[in-house]
């Protein structure tokens, strides 16, 4: 859980409170201008659709990412960012975690992109977040010494849990979560080897 204080979480974490605030403020708009569940809105807004020419616009990779269908969607992504995502951008530094967030969330929408048949409609942070996850999880596997026994232990339960749900509930789009997911190990691997060499 986050302790900070409103003020010091605003100064101390300016790239999440950025994608927090984008994520809602695009969910009131789509809200009163239609429905963050209706098709025609989300699609104006930036949601993904697999078949032309949806699937030519390439700037939707990046919309979709803050986009959601629906209040619980909006709310069950935000609370994973609001938690998961601050040490992140603590360690990788505020630009760095923004190309991290952003890249993650660009290769989880392309996996589901190359690898969905059905025609899918899709929207939402999962990927970037499951990014988030894969960094956690290449530090819990390749730099264990930068984390603890019990943090270690949480990480991995979580993403089992994640993956299981992924897999399970019906509407989940588990591409863009796998996708996510390594595009977060690998990006993270890059940018913190960067970041020690700069320093």
């Amino acid at each position: 859980m986050r302790y900070e204080s409103f003020r010091q979480y605003i100064r101390l974490y300016p790239v999440t409170t950025a994608i927090l605030l984008i994520q809602v403020v695009l969910f009131v708009l789509m809200t009163w201008l239609g429905s963050s569940t209706d098709e025609e809105t989300l699609l104006r807004f930036g949601a993904m659709l697999n078949v032309p020419p949806y699937s030519g616009e390439y700037w939707r990779y990046f919309a979709a990412i803050f986009l959601h269908i629906g209040f619980n969607h909006l709310l069950f992504n935000s609370f994973s960012i609001f938690v998961f995502a601050p040490p992140l951008e603590r360690l990788l530094g505020a630009w760095r975690y923004a190309v991290f967030y952003l890249g993650s969330g660009l290769a989880g929408n392309l996996v589901s992109e190359l690898l969905t048949r059905d025609v899918h409609l899709s929207a939402g942070a999962s990927g970037a977040i499951y990014g988030v996850f894969g960094a956690y999880l290449y530090i819990a596997l390749f730099r264990k010494s930068a984390i603890d026994k019990q943090s270690s232990v949480t990480i991995k339960a979580v993403l089992v849990v994640g993956i299981i749900y992924s897999f399970l509930m019906p509407n989940v789009n588990w591409y863009a979560h796998l996708g996510g997911l390594a595009a977060g190990m690998l990006l993270f691997r890059q940018l913190i080897h960067k970041s020690r060499t700069n320093q």
